[in-house]
């Protein structure tokens, strides 16, 4: 009899860890935004285009000197034109990440927002490659702004908006906050960029990570919290949701990284650990047998955020990303 348990028990395990079934198709009156890496291959383009209205494509990063943007490479256009095989926006992501210091380059961003001649000089480089090239919109992605960049940040926006074809659109990501003020602390003045910026993608997810004692990576609640706050300025018709598609792990040792639905459900099922679906939560955690907790997102907690973004009447949600959630389709 103990067999037969233990048996039950490795199965529900298993079927809890397997990719739940695709979505079927995009949701109805919702755009979804799906970020990808520009190294990620075109195969990945093609299984979760159905799911998908825009492709945003981790394309150019702002120099140390915060002066200057890097051409795209062929590895980005290889995807922009995969999008447009597929029919989907291609949107092409300016950022502050710095593979020299395996983070987002505060001082960096500092040196672009707060100097209105290198405002000027991104945004026209960047507005001649989306017209050069073909990109159908820009995504600014720039992370770890200071409180007295907010206007740059707004600036900025303005200035893309101002320098490429009427037809293209600016998009600008923020991370998650619960007060108007907090979202003023991390440098975004909201009603300046509702009135520059096309739509606002708010970052509702890392609550918790490495960094941090272990925790959902973007619970529903907090997510809540979050909305409540951006639109009380923001119309709910530019706000796209934020929905993680990976994991986090916190080893009893310290340390941690990110990880992969895949990464995190191998873990899993190697050590065969039992999982909990948190459902006021919206995500899946578990303790190995080390004592490693991990937290994950997975396409249930997606279709939680489905049902949140129709509750809030938002324009849709932006998934992070492409290759570690998964398949939209």
């Amino acid at each position: 009899m103990l067999l037969v348990v233990r048996l039950v028990a490795v199965v529900l395990g298993l079927t809890l860890l397997a990719p739940l079934p695709a979505q079927a198709g995009r949701p109805d009156g919702l755009e979804v935004t799906g970020w990808i890496l520009q190294s990620s291959p075109n195969r990945l383009v093609s299984r979760n285009a159905d799911g998908l209205s825009t492709l945003s494509v981790a394309g150019v990063e702002i120099t140390a000197a915060g002066d200057r943007v890097a051409a795209p490479t062929a590895d980005a256009q290889r995807l922009l034109q995969a999008a447009h095989r597929h029919g989907l926006t291609a949107e092409l992501l300016l950022s502050n990440y710095s593979d020299r210091l395996e983070t987002f380059d505060r001082r960096a961003v500092h040196r672009l927002l707060s100097d209105p001649d290198h405002i000027a000089a991104v945004a026209r480089r960047l507005a001649r490659h989306v017209s050069d090239q073909g990109w159908d919109s820009v995504n600014v992605d720039l992370e770890g702004v200071r409180r007295s960049d907010g206007d740059g940040l707004v600036a900025l926006v303005r200035a893309l908006q101002d320098e490429m074809p009427a037809e293209r659109t600016v998009s600008v990501d923020i991370s998650a906050a619960t007060s108007v003020r907090a979202y003023r602390d991390r440098g975004y003045r909201l009603a300046g960029l509702a009135a520059a910026a096309d739509v606002i993608a708010v970052m509702t997810y890392d609550m918790h990570g490495p960094w941090s004692r272990p925790g959902p990576i973007g619970p529903l609640p907090w997510q809540r919290d979050a909305l409540d706050a951006l639109l009380s300025v923001v119309p709910a018709e530019q706000v796209l949701l934020g929905v993680s598609g990976y994991g986090y792990s916190w080893p009893a040792d310290g340390g941690g990284r990110s990880l992969t639905l895949r990464q995190a459900r191998g873990m899993v099922n190697r050590d065969g650990a039992t999982v909990r679906w948190r459902p006021q939560l919206g995500e899946w955690t578990t303790r190995l047998s080390n004592g490693t907790v991990l937290w994950w997102s997975d396409g249930r907690s997606y279709r939680a955020r489905v049902a949140l973004a129709r509750e809030y009447a938002v324009r849709g949600l932006a998934v992070w990303r492409i290759g570690s959630a998964d398949t939209l389709r």
